[in-house]
């Protein structure tokens, strides 16, 4: 079983609707989120909140996000994901130089930058890969689940699906909760979920007992007991 304090995200956005966005996802995706529309408070929130990671608007008001990553690589040992609506491969270049991570342009997918700083944290050692549900082992630095030894043949889809409820083990996860965070949207057919949580269901059962339950009128959950 994995115990574990969440790995903390610091997000800089400057734009409400993006950081909002961002925000939900990045918290759904089970890290502790903390938000800023400018980076005024950062070197109190790389003290106080020390975050893992640092995902970090370029175009900012006051101190750009160049300044910031330079601040950061000065004082902190978190991973940094830049993100720009600038496309110029001289920006990526500067970022990528001065000690960013990774770079997301805009506009991207949720679920793409979600992705994105969980490799960028696991790169840096800042997530455990392997949770244990029961007899289910998920281990994402290998990609692959094994359920009483035997491994579990599973689409990128599913894969992805499972990885998300193993991150969230005993938590009820709700149809729209599972979209945003798998799919990176949240207004898709509710179908969608219900297809590929059934073929998931069905490939786990297989292997064993259920352990991947439906909570009527809520959602569903991943938990090792039987039912």
């Amino acid at each position: 079983m994995t115990s574990r304090t969440a790995p903390r995200i610091l997000l800089v956005e400057d734009a409400e609707a993006i950081r909002v966005s961002v925000e939900a996802a990045l918290g759904t995706a089970g890290f502790e989120v903390r938000a800023r529309a400018d980076g005024e408070a950062i070197e109190q929130d790389l003290v106080g909140f020390r975050p893992d990671l640092v995902v970090l608007d370029v175009l900012l008001p006051g101190r750009d996000g160049f300044e910031l990553l330079s601040l950061i690589r000065r004082h902190s040992a978190a991973g940094v994901v830049m993100l720009t609506a600038r496309d110029g491969v001289e920006d990526r270049l500067r970022g990528l130089g001065e000690g960013a991570d990774d770079y997301v342009v805009k506009p991207f997918v949720l679920a793409e930058l979600v992705a994105r700083v969980t490799a960028v944290l696991r790169r840096t050692g800042r997530t455990k890969p392997t949770v244990e549900i029961g007899d289910l082992v998920v281990d994402a630095e290998a990609g692959m689940a094994l359920y009483r030894g035997e491994r579990i043949d599973l689409t990128a889809t599913e894969w992805k699906l499972l990885s998300h409820l193993a991150a969230h083990r005993d938590r009820v996860l709700s149809k729209t909760q599972i979209l945003a965070a798998v799919w990176g949207y949240d207004d898709y057919a509710e179908n969608l979920v219900e297809v590929n949580v059934s073929t998931l269901r069905r490939k786990l059962e297989q292997h064993g007992p259920r352990i991947l339950h439906t909570v009527r009128g809520q959602g569903y959950v991943l938990r090792g007991d039987v039912g």
